[in-house]
């Protein structure tokens, strides 16, 4: 009689353990943007970011690159990142996240060159068109460490994202 309770509770804890103990499936994704960089004025950001997510928490890799304004003295600004990001279940067509992340820079006005760390805080949303396509909006407030012209810059893109 033991033996056969003890059986039982193996198998209900190993069934349970499948169930509940088996990864979420993790989607990755890639988008294509274009944007703008608010400071100190407009000016064109184009990149690409890449990654994936296991339910609500994601991770991404992204380029970016802002054209240079010599009338108004605006610096081109180059920036990668490594990001987490914590999200809403793609359940639904509409899907919303929060991120921050760190990595490097390179603004360069002229002759003049600044390269150093660089921290990130944004959030957005990603908007399924006809799956796998979705459209991206994102925005981001970039800390510069070092000695850039413009130590917090802003960014807000558009972004084709392919979900796969």
């Amino acid at each position: 009689m033991r033996t056969m309770r003890m059986r039982l509770a193996v198998v209900a804890a190993l069934a349970f353990a499948v169930v509940f103990a088996t990864p979420a499936p993790a989607g990755a994704d890639a988008t294509l943007f274009l944007g703008t960089t608010t400071s100190p004025t407009h000016r064109t950001v184009r990149g690409f970011a890449a990654g994936m997510s296991m339910l609500v928490v994601g991770f991404e890799f992204e380029y970016a690159s802002t054209t240079e304004d010599l009338l108004v003295s605006a610096p081109s600004l180059k920036t990668t990142s490594g990001n987490v990001s914590v999200q809403t279940p793609g359940l639904t067509h509409i899907q919303l996240y929060l991120t921050t992340g760190a990595g490097y820079y390179r603004e360069r006005l002229g002759n003049d060159q600044e390269t150093s760390f660089l921290f990130n805080n944004g959030g957005g949303v990603k908007v399924t068109i006809a799956s796998p396509l979705r459209v991206r909006v994102d925005y981001r407030i970039f800390n510069l460490r070092g000695s850039p012209r413009h130590s917090k810059v802003q960014r807000v893109y558009v972004g084709a994202n392919l979900a796969f």
